[in-house]
């Protein structure tokens, strides 16, 4: 799982950048042929190593699919129906996060292992065929350089920070070796940030972060899924370990928010389209910020139509926030910045889950042993379900503290954005 997860998240933002120089549909083909041959050779793979390798090439694939999937999205429908659009895309990430487990779990309770990569062949060869039949062939704009020492320092950037915040969990954060990881991450990053500003033709253009506007979507949305992130790993623990569920309900239960999401978004997507994108990612966080006060509350007596009625909120909040999020972010630049700037939004959601992993996973674990009093073998998961529920809800109000945060950003970008409306109208008045 590390080695798809490290391989995805440190490519997306250069298959971005490929697809802006070479042009989306080639890259974005490959990207299925790429990942059902590694996916037919993780089914095949003799060893642990092997699958592990194996698993390497599935995700160099699926960085060319997921880095691209909103900038083709953009460039195929006018700004008028961009945020429908994009709300159906999240729909069918939705579908796919509640169908995924399951389907998954029924083919190895039948089958075995391997077939969990084997049922990837039919479907990739209909990925490749659609995307050559489907997806517009543009031509990039003008002769482009790929930015190979951007690229370099990036990637190296990229995978030290994932790879101290996925450790770090089990070593814990203040180890030696999880801050030397740290402090390489943000000297490669730093490094990174130089070579771009020299060069002529960057990977990522940080004239587009000028944008103020641009920059509080793409922080709000990180934070967002950090938020998310650590919520989704805490609430098995809840459901299995404090209340009781087994692993089948609780895999029920979770699918509440891709519901939410998947329900609402194509909704939002579409009014954002008519009444602009800023009133309604405001509207998405205050329903989350909601939806997580609604858990705070959730306790040891908490019934099965209390929890979803709960979690719910979160799952619409989210729902509601993402669809128009994204349309302002792939509306704000330029079509020959849409690759990197597709693939800039996906390493947000990819490095927001880690952070929230992470970050909320070891603020509850410490938040339950303090209210336990002492640390016990088994870790926080050993300790008695009233420190876990007191944990959690110590947790959630720091999600709320973040949630806040990015509300307020969104809501000083929608006063921005109405006075630059309010200064045109009167600058184009006789």
């Amino acid at each position: 799982v590390l080695a798809y997860l490290l391989t995805l998240s440190t490519l997306l933002l250069s298959m971005g950048r490929l697809g802006d120089m070479v042009g989306k549909k080639p890259v974005y083909a490959t990207g299925f042929v790429v990942f059902t041959a590694g996916s037919v050779l993780c089914g095949l793979a003799p060893t642990v190593q092997w699958l592990v390798a194996f698993r390497v090439i599935q995700a160099v694939g699926a960085s060319m699919i997921l880095a691209l999937g909103m900038a083709i999205v953009t460039e195929a429908f006018p700004p008028s129906e961009r945020g429908r659009a994009l709300g159906l895309n999240g729909t069918m990430v939705s579908i796919g996060i509640v169908i995924g487990p399951t389907l998954g779990g029924l083919i190895i309770d039948s089958l075995s292992w391997n077939w969990i990569f084997f049922v990837n062949l039919p479907i990739g060869i209909a990925g490749t065929l659609m995307a050559w039949r489907f997806v517009p062939s543009l031509k990039p704009a003008g002769r482009q350089r790929f930015d190979y020492a951007g690229a370099a320092t990036l990637f190296g950037g990229v995978l030290a920070l994932l790879l101290a915040l996925t450790i770090g969990q089990r070593l814990g954060f203040g180890d030696t070796r999880i801050l030397l990881l740290v402090a390489g991450s943000l000297a490669l990053l730093a490094t990174f940030v130089i070579i771009e500003r020299r060069s002529s033709q960057p990977m990522i253009d940080l004239g587009l972060f000028r944008n103020r506007l641009l920059s509080v979507n793409l922080v709000s949305g990180l934070l967002t899924f950090v938020s998310m992130g650590g919520t989704i790993i805490l609430m098995p623990f809840l459901l299995e370990n404090v209340l009781g569920y087994s692993t089948r309900q609780v895999g029920l239960l979770m699918a509440t928010v891709p519901l939410g999401i998947g329900v609402v978004a194509p909704v939002s997507g579409a009014i954002s389209d008519r009444v602009g994108t800023r009133p309604i990612t405001v509207i998405g966080l205050l329903c989350m910020l909601f939806g997580f006060y609604t858990m705070s509350t959730v306790g040891l007596e908490t019934t099965t139509l209390g929890f979803v009625l709960s979690f719910l909120p979160v799952g619409i909040g989210m729902g509601i926030f993402q669809s128009p999020n994204n349309s302002a972010v792939m509306g704000s630049v330029p079509r020959q910045r849409l690759g990197v700037t597709s693939g800039l939004l996906s390493i947000t959601r990819t490095l927001g889950q880690t952070m929230g992993i992470a970050v909320v996973g070891a603020l509850w674990a410490s938040r339950t042993l303090f209210h336990h009093g002492f640390a016990v073998p088994e870790g926080a998961t050993g300790a008695p379900a009233g420190a876990q529920v007191a944990g959690l809800h110590d947790t959630f109000l720091v999600v709320m503290g973040l949630l806040a945060f990015a509300l307020g950003l969104s809501v000083w970008g929608l006063v921005q954005e109405r006075r630059m409306r309010r200064m045109a109208t009167v600058q184009s008045s006789p």
